[in-house]
């Protein structure tokens, strides 16, 4: 039974910070207690925990501009952040765990507001039929937590540039994210601000639990924890050497004759490359095959052993590789 609640804020924008946060609060939150953090990330990309990241996003556009890739506990697909979307989570014991409860929260908060929000399914929630909240969960060692997104003001350009996948072929046992119509709730309550949705989401989180909420002081949070899992959740093992072996192919023609480049990654590195021409050129193929094993999949590096191996091919063959996208 739920008889204590708690609120804690961020201004933190880092998303692997935030991300830290959270998991922190997974492990401290107390018996007969349910915890709302509220948080936000600039121009991000999360993608779930069993996701491949270069199917589910253009991680090399992404980077280009400034954004960050992060990978969460959860499962789900990938979602876009940006200061124009809120997101909450609720922690709690197992045994207090409660859907529908905490959903209400958000129908609650929602409904204040003028808008009329249904749920989809198990991980959704709509409004006038369109999806403006993602949903995804976590349970681990009697502890649980559901997450999600309410996309107030987000930009949809920047959502659908990042979260289309390379043009390449690309073939992963992971998840692949579901992709649906969204909108913003600016849309359907002009004025709508995120500041004006945390407080709707407060006052539904006391209405809907029966009580006041306690504030977390940020100065009571383990920085120690929060620092070295912040260090984890930014490093590249976290992000792309996850499981998930994957075979990339992409080819083109040119002047000189056609080539088709193949690929298998595993943990992020390609372990074997095969690259295949009817060029008249036999040993630059070659080498270039040699060269490209043990690089790890981004396109700055593939692009730099292509340079290393073939110079004199290098500016087709990196064309290509940056017309993939990924």
């Amino acid at each position: 039974m739920i008889n204590k609640l708690y609120l804690y804020e961020t201004s933190s924008l880092d998303p692997y910070r935030n991300l830290a946060v959270e998991e922190l609060l997974l492990h401290v939150v107390p018996d007969e207690g349910c915890i709302l953090y509220l948080w936000q990330n600039q121009n991000t990309v999360v993608i779930g925990q069993n996701q491949n990241a270069w199917k589910e996003c253009r991680t090399t556009l992404l980077e280009q501009e400034g954004g960050h890739l992060a990978r969460r506990l959860s499962g789900g697909g990938a979602v876009f952040h940006d200061l124009g979307n809120l997101n909450f989570t609720f922690l709690v014991p197992s045994e207090a765990y409660d859907l529908d409860r905490q959903l209400r929260v958000i129908e609650t908060a929602c409904r204040s507001l003028g808008i009329r929000a249904e749920r989809s399914g198990r991980n959704d929630v709509l409004a006038e039929g369109r999806k403006f909240s993602g949903n995804a969960f976590y349970h681990s060692h009697g502890r649980s937590y559901h997450h999600g997104t309410l996309l107030i003001d987000a930009d949809m350009q920047k959502m659908g540039r990042y979260l289309n996948p390379s043009k390449a072929k690309l073939a992963s046992k992971g998840v692949d994210s579901v992709r649906s119509r969204v909108v913003n709730l600016r849309e359907l309550c002009p004025g709508l601000s995120v500041g004006t949705m945390k407080q709707a989401m407060r006052m539904a989180f006391e209405a809907v639990y029966g009580g006041k909420v306690q504030l977390i002081r940020e100065d009571s949070l383990d920085e120690q924890f929060i620092a070295k899992t912040t260090a984890r959740n930014a490093s590249w093992d976290w992000l792309y050497g996850k499981r998930f072996p994957f075979s990339f192919s992409c080819e083109e023609r040119f002047d000189w004759g056609s080539i088709q480049m193949d690929l298998q990654v595993e943990n992020g590195v390609v372990v074997k490359a095969a690259c295949y021409s009817d060029s008249m050129l036999v040993e630059p193929f070659a080498k270039l095959s040699d060269t490209l094993a043990g690089a790890k999949f981004t396109l700055s590096e593939l692009s730099a052993r292509v340079q290393s191996a073939v110079p004199e091919l290098s500016r087709d063959i990196c064309g290509m590789l940056e017309r993939q996208q990924i």
